[in-house]
């Protein structure tokens, strides 16, 4: 029956319809119903290729074993009638034929005699088809390698790569990654990565490839502390194989680099997006690697003491931690005794055991996505406390005691760890201390559970009442001032704010009659202002106590005094908008923490300093301020602190462009906003700038796995300017992974909310990428309706660049895809034309000599691409029997449409572009001198000139002219399309 029949043509285009679904039982059922309509037909080369692509199928799914099936048919086939299968399906079938073996050596079930005895038919068949035996030995290497026969697989391994590649032998990808998964599985890590490096690079590639390259190398490249990489190829690769149902052994990978990199949460979250992964037990090999990585996930997680946290599994249960562990456990021990009950020996078995007993490599790789920690975080501790001894004697007390007062005294941050190791030395020793000492430490606890009143007040009223034995007034004044400040902190009811003046009054009493320091005084007065709502009288109040500290700056302890007061008054001032004079105030708040010696309290002003400059665009001063600030007080920052001060660091760095170090440091921040618990807020912040430094530097399938964790909680926050970027950025990450609906997707979302905003301009440019987009994908009406609507913003904006590109991209898809017709694009170009020629005559008239430059090359594009979609549309070439004199009228068109762009164009390359053209299409024309004389005329221009697009256009001049003096020429008019289409660019260039 011929291929022309209704009924082969529609299974034809349901087969390559049926090869691009997803991978999975729905691309499956679709296969077998097309072998039973090809075979309905009576086509048998129909019914051949419906059978290839049933066998293609099973094999790239979850059931494999139904491989056997139809490849038992096509074997039949060829055996009874060899003359029904030309070189293609002779090829296709020897091809598959290496599938056989490994296909069962993955079934524990088909006994290993049957899978030698198939690899010795391949052998003798591929022999008498003359094939090389490389895919042979190759196969030999896997047999060998999974008996764990490490003699016999090291001979077939170097008969392998010996061998001749022949068409039968595996893609370069496919075999370097089998290749490096033995010098791995031999402890030669580096070695396998540089067997790996032309597949990562790009060189090589396949379907399942990089994929699988990237999840095999994660393990390797921690081991050799490769860190960066090992992140990077988990969030490429990871995206690559989630929706392929084949690549269960490639997201093992991953899930066991999480566990063993302190990703937990992270593992948690590939498994949950794989519930079928539990049970499809297709492919017993890759079904039991699933459970090993799952058990060494929930061993960590029962190891960290979350063996009843709730872990996803399989659809429709419920599972703990500690039950996962047990199940994944079982499971993959029983699939590997089944391999070693027929395999005769303990190599599988001992392999999962190994693997099951892995021990973290690292104690977290920060990956820069969006998982919280599961273990509680520790908390940086200062490193100034001496530590206390191991077993403290009372003789060790009063070393202690000094070393605190020591502490305290120059104002260093590991203060409240030493008195607290005191107060516990005393207490183990039974030691008494005096009432001083006494009331220090109780100060102390006080200051350290300030934020609990329940705590801190009653420490602080001990605190006073032993100050007070001790003979220091001005001191027990300073603690019931500080614990009615804790008190009307918690709840600033009338009665406790009266408390506290009470209290305060009190001491300003007391320093009057010379009994507190002005220290002391200080303390309060800084109380005050910070109890105090943002205003005037604030102001004047830090005013006066900014004055009172410089009156006393040489007493003790007051430089810090002077500093705090100065913070305090630069936030006052920042909060009413005056920048400049908060900025300045911050400065020099850190310039007097340095000179009194104090770098890790310089670090607070130089932190406020840094996230003050980044909200006024001073990236600079941003920069330099945080880098001070990480420096002088990194050791005892909180999480948080540290997460906002890299964050901002980041911020700063790649608004110049310096992307490398802004993705580290942003990379930081999302690691301790984490560790802080603010994953939500300051985490998603960094995310977002980790997101872009990452599409800055190329590395699109990162950047678009970060960003897309990070929407979420942007979108929770109302952050709708941070949303948009988000949005913006990963819709151009998405373009370049070409996935141009995904990416439409991602642009229309943002447009939503721009749309909302005063100014349009991002509204405008979002509609116009949303556009290109939808264009890419195929989905013309959509593309259309986008177009218009960019065009309508531009139009407002007062943009004409922008509007004639948006009628030439209409133009074109009206052409492409009967949007129109041929009409339809003419009238859209002729409209973008009038909107070209009136925007350069407004701006030539306005003196605008910028605008007119751009406006005129814009003029001169679309009189070129008139000229070529005119020339497109021809179904014919001059001079055709079936030409009716259309074509030539239309290649004459074009001729005038590329003589008005190159004279519109000027000199320049654009210029010589269109003169070419021109002359491809007169040389179709029938005018050889004319078309001669135009490149003669670019070579001339080029006479002398170096460069890629010199050599270009040098070479192309030179072909014309051999192409138009050739009196016996032949297919003119597709060599001057085929010009005319290079030459132009496709409409997203616009």
């Amino acid at each position: 029956m011929s291929t022309q029949d209704p009924a082969v043509a529609a299974v034809h285009r349901a087969l390559a319809h049926n090869r691009d679904e997803p991978e999975g039982r729905a691309r499956n059922a679709g296969a077998e119903r097309l072998v039973a309509e090809a075979e309905a037909t009576g086509d048998t080369p129909l019914l051949l290729d419906a059978l290839f692509n049933l066998a293609s199928a099973y094999t790239y799914s979850s059931e494999r074993t139904k491989f056997f099936v139809p490849f038992a048919r096509l074997l039949r086939m060829w055996d009874a009638r060899p003359a029904d299968f030309d070189s293609s399906t002779t090829s296709q079938l020897h091809w598959i034929f290496k599938w056989v073996a490994g296909v069962m050596l993955d079934q524990p079930d088909v006994p290993l005699a049957s899978i030698e005895k198939w690899q010795s038919e391949m052998e003798h068949r591929y022999r008498l088809a003359g094939h090389s035996e490389r895919a042979v030995r190759q196969g030999d290497f896997r047999i060998a390698r999974h008996l764990g026969d490490t003699g016999r697989a090291e001979a077939a391994f170097a008969a392998w790569l010996a061998a001749d590649r022949d068409i039968m032998a595996d893609c370069h990808a496919c075999e370097l990654h089998g290749q490096g998964t033995w010098q791995a599985d031999l402890g030669r890590d580096a070695q396998a990565l540089a067997t790996w490096e032309p597949v990562l690079q790009g060189t090589y590639t396949c379907a399942h490839e990089p994929h699988n390259v990237l999840a095999s190398s994660l393990l390797p490249l921690v081991r050799l502390g490769r860190l960066d990489e090992a992140r990077a190829h988990h969030l490429r690769g990871y995206r690559m194989v989630r929706s392929m149902e084949s690549m269960r052994g490639a997201v093992s990978s991953h899930v066991e680099f999480c566990a063993l990199t302190g990703n937990e949460a992270r593992g948690l979250e590939i498994l949950a997006e794989h519930p079928a992964y539990f049970t499809d037990d297709g492919d017993p090999d890759t079904h039991m690697e699933f459970h090993v990585a799952t058990a060494l996930l929930m061993r960590r997680l029962v190891d960290l003491g979350h063996a009843g946290r709730a872990v996803p599994g399989p659809a429709g249960s419920s599972w703990t931690a500690g039950e996962m562990l047990a199940h994944a456990e079982r499971e993959a021990g029983v699939l590997a005794a089944r391999f070693d009950a027929r395999n005769g020996n303990d190599a599988v078995g001992r392999r999962v055991r190994e693997r099951l007993g892995g021990r973290p490599l690292v104690d977290r790789l920060p990956l820069g996505v969006r998982a919280q920690r599961l273990t509680t975080p520790e908390r940086p501790r200062a490193a100034a406390a001496a530590p206390e001894p191991a077993a403290a004697t009372p003789a060790d007390v009063p070393a202690l005691l000094a070393e605190a007062r020591r502490l305290t005294g120059i104002q260093h941050p590991g203060a409240g760890a030493a008195w607290a190791a005191l107060a516990g030395a005393a207490e183990r020793t039974g030691t008494e201390l005096d009432a001083r000492a006494r009331a220090e430490i109780a100060d102390h606890a006080g200051l350290d559970a300030f934020q609990d009143p329940g705590t801190a007040v009653p420490s602080f009223e001990t605190a006073a009442e032993l100050f007070e034995a001790a003979g220091d007034p001005g001191e027990a004044a300073a603690c019931r001032v500080r614990a009615a400040c804790a008190t009307a902190l918690a709840d600033p009811a009338d009665e406790a704010l009266a408390a506290f003046d009470a209290a305060c009054d009190a001491l300003r009493a007391l320093h009057a009659a010379g009994r507190a320091t002005p220290r002391q005084l200080s303390g309060a007065l800084l109380a005050r202002v910070r109890l105090q709502n943002p205003g005037p009288e604030a102001e004047e109040e830090v005013a006066r106590l900014v004055a009172f500290a410089e009156e006393h700056r040489d007493a003790e302890r007051m430089a810090s005094r002077l500093a705090d007061a100065l913070v305090l008054q630069a936030r006052l001032t920042a909060s009413r908008g005056d920048v400049a004079t908060a900025a300045a105030l911050f400065a020099r708040a850190a310039a007097v923490r340095h000179d009194a010696g104090l770098p890790w309290y310089a670090a607070e002003a130089e932190a406020l300093l840094a996230d003050l400059s980044l909200q006024c665009d001073d990236n600079a001063t941003a920069e330099t301020s945080a880098r001070a600030a990480l420096d002088h007080g990194d050791a005892h920052f909180e999480p948080v602190q540290r997460a906002h001060l890299h964050t901002v660091l980041a911020s700063a760095l790649a608004a110049g462009d310096r992307n490398d170090e802004a993705a580290g440091h942003a990379l930081e921040g999302a690691h301790w906003a984490d560790e802080a618990g603010e994953a939500e807020g300051l985490g998603a912040w960094a995310r977002l700038v980790l997101g872009g430094a990452q599409l800055r530097q190329g590395r699109t399938a990162e950047a678009a796995t970060v960003l897309e964790t990070a929407l979420p909680d942007l979108e929770a926050g109302h952050h709708d300017g941070r949303v948009v970027q988000a949005r913006w950025w990963l819709g151009e990450c998405l373009q370049d992974l070409d996935e141009p609906r995904a990416a439409a997707e991602q642009f229309l979302l943002a447009a939503e909310i721009a749309k909302g905003w005063d100014e349009q301009q991002d509204h405008a440019v979002l509609a116009h990428l949303a556009a290109d987009c939808l264009e890419r994908a195929g989905l013309a009406g959509e593309a259309v309706r986008a177009y218009a609507r960019a065009e309508e913003l531009w139009r407002g904006l007062e943009r004409p660049a922008q509007v004639v590109r948006t009628l030439r991209a209409r133009a074109w898809i009206t052409l492409r895809d009967g949007q129109g017709g041929v009409a339809e694009g003419r009238r859209l170009m002729e409209r973008a034309a009038a909107e070209g020629e009136a925007a350069l005559a407004a701006a030539t008239a306005a003196g605008d000599l910028s605008g007119a430059h751009h406006l005129r090359a814009e003029l001169a594009g679309t009189y070129r691409q008139s000229g070529e979609l005119v020339v497109r549309a021809c179904d014919h070439e001059p001079g055709d029997a079936e030409d009716d004199g259309s074509a030539r009228a239309a290649y004459e068109e074009g001729v005038a449409f590329a003589e008005r762009a190159a004279e519109t164009f000027g000199p320049g390359d654009d210029r010589s572009a269109a003169l070419l053209m021109a002359a491809w299409l007169e040389a179709d024309l029938g005018l050889p001198g004319r078309a001669v004389a135009r490149a003669r005329e670019v070579l001339a221009g080029y006479a002398g000139r170096e460069g890629a697009i010199a050599e270009r256009r040098v070479a192309e001049a030179h072909a014309l002219i051999e192409y138009a003096e050739d009196a016996g020429r032949a297919g003119g008019a597709g060599d001057a399309e085929a010009a005319v289409h290079g030459e132009s660019g496709d409409v997203q260039g616009d």
